[in-house]
């Protein structure tokens, strides 16, 4: 599955975020998507990581929220991908994951991860951390 574009509205004071959105559960990416974009927040959702760094090179998210267990891919590859890319190894990574294992949380955050939220999270919670991570003041 490709990833969706949503078109961003040009020069929008309402955009507030750039946000890259890798779920392979279609509700969970579903429901998550439709809440950001809610929120005022461009949102490009994969369904899987096979555009993911090609992806971030056409964005360059402010922050990345991923899941660690794909079909395709192990998450925990695509943290270390973006680890060896220095352009990448700034943006704020936030994991959703139903990996609830002190040991994953470790290795992530190792990784460079900046929170880890496991499943099943409230949309609630989500717009806190992003709040708290990103230097932004928006409100949903």
């Amino acid at each position: 599955m490709q990833a969706r574009m949503i078109e961003k509205p040009a020069s929008s004071p309402n955009v507030k975020l750039n946000i890259v959105l890798v779920e392979d559960n279609d509700i969970n990416r579903l429901l998550m998507r439709d809440f950001l974009i809610h929120c005022g927040h461009y949102v490009i959702d994969l369904a899987n990581a096979a555009n993911f760094l090609e992806t971030l090179e056409k964005i360059n998210p402010d922050v990345i929220l991923l899941d660690l267990k794909l079909k395709d891919i192990d998450g925990f590859q695509l943290l270390e991908q973006i680890q060896i890319r220095p352009k990448f190894q700034q943006i704020p990574i936030i994991v959703i994951s139903g990996l609830a294992f002190e040991a994953d949380k470790k290795r992530a955050l190792a990784l460079g991860v900046h929170k880890y939220l496991v499943k099943p999270i409230n949309l609630n919670d989500l717009r806190r951390v992003l709040q708290e991570e990103v230097d932004c003041s928006w409100r949903c």
